[in-house]
């Protein structure tokens, strides 16, 4: 038969047990309930289904059909985020606040995530078809250009073209810098020819034995075609394919651009474009705080950075789902690509909005990890007693490490504060300890009241500058994600469907990362984890700013390396991403950790608002390979900021006595009067 616990005494005993009322009993140290995180992490898979496929596949949509400059298609990819800006910390306070019918019977959070979800699906299948008409008539703007890269004049003229401005300070179709580098001179360049009627099969990416035919009929390496051979043909095509490809693809986007805002059909495909995408991100934006403000609801916060591992493993799921789905469907060479792709996202998020459902029952999980957190003395008003009683002098004991933050009687300061905590193996204090000391040594001269005051300042400096870090690291990192897919096709030369797979490698290889990474933070504290995955954004953004890749001339070494180097960056991203969002919400109380998501994600949002048309501005300007360079810089700023960061840092894991049952059965009935 089916247990069916209706009473709050029987909840209490399903949530912790006790082998006699009022009777307590040592108990084991916290740990992470995983099976009910990955079950919360549904709600955040629903979310990363979207966002995965709508950054790798729009741009691709916005470049095939309005042919977009990079610096106008950052302008475009960002509205979202700016859009996301304003309505993030809002939905994210009105869960907190949230009452009434559905609120009582669901949960604060999951009423904004199944009816954000369902108004998603239903408005982003209409994305990709506002824009079917306009997809069509830039395929054919494309082709006519294409048939004429073997054309002397049209090449002739167009090459010079690109090298005169490069010469005039402009590196937007041709890189001089490069061109010398392989000792390639103006004519050399100008004489650069396509021959699109020599096709071959076999192969991989530019590796193993192949067929070539010209025209339709097979040919030989040595058949003479005109005045050439095919070998020749060959080494002509490779050449333009590596010095002028990418240059003519942002020129031949121009064109289309330019067919796009002038016509009357291209205008209006662009604006019903950008309404349809506009309600599809307001609905988006309904339940996204909601969604990542369920994990600290149902974690306490010294578990909060494995939590988010967790979490972001999950995300990892949803992401790996839109990875397979638009990987699949881009090897496929259609223009009804883009809405095949959204379809098939729309379908995956409802499935997994299903599982949720089915899986997560909100306020039984809150109330259990209420009781959880009195239980073991880490509830709002403990944290607020243990620093009082600091302030004031007392001795609190919390395991097996007592901390003493006792003022001298003549206010004298300590020169050994930092020593002033040690554990039973004579281990020096954490992070968190070691401030604590500082600040009471700092200000021993204070009364407890004003060392409160200047407490509760010196926290607030910190979230600002843990805010501040965040927007420099999405400044970064977004400018990049925002850009890849476009980046790999028009200036790797790669297919749409190999630069899926290094976005899809890169996810899947740095996922094997999410458990460890909130391990370490345990071991070492979240902001070194932090600074540590910033260093390995930095060095994979410096490795990808240089010529390595470009060089290369083998298709799939090419990809290899970009996969490579892109790998670096996945790790730091994960490692960051895991521990960024505990250290905000460390910062807030239970009734508040919607309201410090939204901020979380105004800090996010805002960078992503505006880095794809920086990041877009700097390509136009200096080249594609500047990307990096400016991606490297932000998250260099990033870790300096972060050196001053002092509050935050995970909070030691305690471990002590249980409560009684009784005392379970007062906690369950606070918890729930709290709900309503």
């Amino acid at each position: 038969m089916k247990k069916n616990p209706q009473t709050i005494s029987d909840a209490a005993d399903d949530l912790v047990a006790s082998p006699n009322a009022g009777e307590t009993v040592a108990r084991k140290p916290l740990r992470l309930d995983y099976p009910q995180t990955i079950k919360v992490g549904f709600a955040f898979a629903i979310i990363m289904l979207f966002w995965t496929a709508y950054d790798f596949v729009v741009p691709l949509l916005l470049e095939n059909a309005f042919g977009l400059s990079n610096m106008m298609r950052g302008l475009i990819m960002g509205l979202d985020n700016l859009l996301s800006l304003f309505m993030l910390p809002l939905f994210g306070r009105l869960s907190d606040k949230s009452k009434g019918k559905l609120t009582q019977k669901m949960g604060r959070r999951t009423p904004f995530i199944v009816f954000g979800t369902i108004a998603a699906v239903a408005l982003m299948v209409f994305v990709p078809i506002s824009a079917q008409s306009q997809l069509n008539r830039s395929a054919d703007v494309r082709a006519s250009y294409t048939a004429q890269l073997n054309d002397n004049a049209f090449m002739s003229e167009n090459l010079t073209m690109f090298y005169n401005e490069a010469v005039d300070g402009t590196t937007k179709y041709c890189d001089l810098n490069f061109l010398a580098m392989n000792n390639i001179s103006e004519e050399q360049f100008v004489a650069l020819r396509y021959d699109s009627k020599l096709e071959s099969s076999g192969g991989f990416m530019g590796t193993g034995t192949k067929t070539y035919t010209y025209d339709g009929e097979t040919v030989e390496l040595s058949s003479i075609i005109g005045d050439k051979t095919v070998e020749e043909i060959i080494a002509g095509n490779a050449a333009y394919e590596k010095y002028a490809k990418a240059g003519m693809n942002t020129w031949v986007s121009e064109r289309v651009e330019a067919n796009a805002v002038t016509s009357t059909e291209g205008k209006t495909s662009l604006i019903f474009y950008m309404i349809i995408l506009f309600f599809t991100l307001v609905a988006m934006a309904t339940f996204r705080s909601p969604a990542v403000a369920l994990m600290p609801d149902v974690t306490p916060k010294p578990l909060r950075s494995q939590g988010n591992a967790m979490i972001n493993l999950m995300g990892g799921v949803g992401g790996a789902i839109a990875f397979l789905i638009y990987t699949i469907v881009l090897f496929g060479d259609s223009i009804y690509n883009y809405t095949i792709i959204f379809a098939a996202i729309g379908a995956g998020m409802i499935a997994l909005m299903t599982c949720y459902l089915f899986l997560v029952k909100e306020k039984k999980m809150v109330n259990r990890c209420q009781v959880i957190c009195e239980e073991y003395g880490i509830t709002d008003e403990d944290e607020e007693k243990e620093e009082l009683a600091k302030l004031g002098g007392a001795e609190i004991s919390k395991g097996s490490l007592s901390v003493i933050a006792e003022t001298p009687a003549d206010g004298a300061i300590d020169n050994g504060a930092e020593d002033f905590a040690k554990d039973k193996k004579g281990n020096g204090a954490s992070f968190n300890e070691k401030i604590e000391a500082r600040f009471n040594a700092k200000h021993a001269n204070l009364s407890p009241e004003e060392r409160k005051v200047k407490l509760a300042k010196a926290k607030q400096l910190s979230f600002f500058l843990i805010l501040a870090a965040i927007f420099m690291w999405f400044m970064g990192y977004n400018a990049i994600s925002s850009n890849l897919s476009v980046y790999c096709v028009k200036a790797l030369n790669l297919k749409a469907s190999v630069a899926s797979i290094i976005s899809g490698v890169s996810m899947a290889v740095s996922a094997i990362a999410f458990i460890p990474v909130g391990m370490l933070a345990v071991k070492i504290g979240r902001r070194k984890s932090i600074m540590i995955g910033f260093g390995l954004a930095t060095l994979s953004f410096v490795l990808l700013a240089t010529p390595l890749i470009a060089n290369a001339d083998v298709e799939l070494a090419k990809a290899a390396l970009f996969a490579l180097f892109y790998l670096i960056a996945g790790f730091g991203l994960i490692i960051a991403n895991v521990n960024t969002f505990p250290m905000v919400v460390e910062l807030a109380k239970a009734e508040d950790v919607g309201k410090y998501t939204g901020f979380y994600y105004t800090a996010t949002m805002s960078a992503q608002a505006i880095t794809p048309f920086i990041a877009g501005a700097i390509m136009d300007k200096w080249g594609n390979s500047s990307l990096f360079a400016y991606s490297a810089v932000c998250v260099v700023i990033a870790i300096v900021i972060m050196v001053f960061v002092r509050y935050g840092d995970s909070m030691q894991i305690p471990k002590g006595m249980k409560l009684s049952k009784e005392e379970k059965k007062q906690v369950m009935l606070d918890s729930m009067g709290d709900a309503d």
